[in-house]
């Protein structure tokens, strides 16, 4: 048997579709959006899409987003993160998002 690393967040990895996920709830959620995109709620939902973090010419590095999409209903692009654990990293990113892209990242799962 390989030896896995253990998640520091105790997340279980998980396959849907043939795709792994990071976690249950990551994907409990892509399972939703795709239930969503078939019924014509949303669509061009993207997975692990990258943002890179550049502050005056200099990278500070990137935030990969768990899911991506538009949505029909309010005409808007969405960014998701399935959180179970607010990390200040994320915390910091999240504002860079927001500075430099102007993208208000919805998190999702996040007990509050």
């Amino acid at each position: 048997m390989a030896w896995r690393k253990r998640n520091k967040f105790g997340a279980t990895k998980t396959t849907v579709d043939g795709i792994e996920f990071d976690s249950k709830a990551e994907a409990s959620r892509y399972s939703q959006l795709r239930f969503l995109e078939k019924a014509g709620k949303i669509k061009n939902l993207e997975r692990q899409v990258r943002y890179d973090l550049v502050v005056n010419g200099v990278n500070c590095g990137f935030y990969k987003a768990d899911f991506r999409y538009w949505d029909q209903g309010s005409s808007q692009q969405i960014v998701e993160d399935v959180k179970g654990v607010r990390t200040p990293v994320f915390a910091l990113k999240a504002k860079l998002m927001k500075a430099l892209h102007r993208v208000e990242i919805v998190e999702i799962g996040r007990a509050r």
